[in-house]
């Protein structure tokens, strides 16, 4: 059986963000969207989620290019002087690693994440990491030990099949075969402690390779070689470009990915492939 959860991640970035999961998931394919708490938009989101009770909607994680939920001066090792996080995932992520002040720190922000999506009164769909952030040693150990108090939501493993992913596109082999290595490599502690948590885990991710670029086109091909059990999809969908720091990178399509989700032609293909769509809590069971 083929299962796909289809998600869009920074749920709550911007309108534009959260108009392209409105429309994708009463229109088209989405199943999920992972939801970040200090974002801009994130109020607005919550409104439009509570309106769509089949929305899988889920905990992104953010501690990298973001904004924290506690004040600046209770994350000071966290942030910079602009209230932000680092946008340097690999400097920051080597310093929490090695300062027990930041993981102190980095705990009470992640604990105050999970209790804002708590008051939301939303059901949580499952556990990701903006960046795929939750994969540090430090931030998965957090993660198993808080998920049991919010309702054991799964967690997503980022992990994009090698031969699956190459054959569906036929370019790039060795960024897909360097990727592979070194999310499967980053992700095997996450997979453990969570599964050990009882916590349940998705089979593989495709959207790593081509974050930014989910088109139709592409979408279409990895319908085509999608292997049995459950996997996700995931996308950065927007309705349109926006100003300011929290804008996408300048070489993601937003906009095309969200005619992707939109796709009649994709719809049609998963539909005629007995593909089920689901969001995460129905795809995936504990472990």
């Amino acid at each position: 059986m083929k299962k796909l959860i289809v998600t869009a991640d920074d749920f709550g970035l911007s309108l534009p963000v959260n108009e392209a999961v409105d429309l994708a998931h009463q229109h088209g394919i989405l199943t999920a969207a992972s939801l970040m708490m200090g974002a801009p938009a994130r109020d607005d989101a919550i409104e439009r989620a509570r309106k769509l009770p089949r929305l899988g909607v889920g905990l992104h994680l953010t501690l990298v290019d973001s904004c924290p939920v506690l004040p600046p001066t209770e994350v000071p090792g966290l942030v910079g002087q602009d209230g932000r996080f680092s946008t340097d995932p690999v400097k920051f992520g080597t310093a929490l690693f090695f300062s027990k002040d930041l993981r102190r720190q980095a705990e009470a922000e992640i604990t105050a994440q999970f209790e804002a999506f708590r008051k939301t009164g939303l059901t949580m769909d499952h556990i990701n990491g903006h960046q795929h952030f939750h994969m540090h040693p430090a931030i998965s150990k957090i993660i198993a030990r808080l998920a049991k108090d919010f309702g054991n939501p799964p967690v997503r493993i980022p992990v994009e099949p090698l031969f699956p992913s190459y054959t569906a596109t036929s370019d790039r082999f060795r960024d897909r075969l360097s990727g592979w290595v070194f999310f499967y490599a980053q992700s095997r502690l996450l997979r453990r402690r969570v599964r050990a948590a009882g916590l349940g885990v998705n089979d593989r991710v495709f959207g790593l390779n081509d974050s930014g670029a989910m088109t139709e086109t592409r979408v279409l091909q990895f319908l085509d070689k999608l292997p049995n059990g459950t996997t996700e999809f995931y996308f950065h969908p927007a309705t349109r470009r926006w100003p300011g720091v929290d804008n996408l990178p300048d070489d993601y399509r937003p906009m095309e990915e969200f005619a992707a989700l939109t796709s009649l032609n994709v719809k049609g293909k998963a539909n005629a492939l007995g593909i089920t769509l689901v969001p995460f809590r129905e795809a995936v069971r504990r472990a």
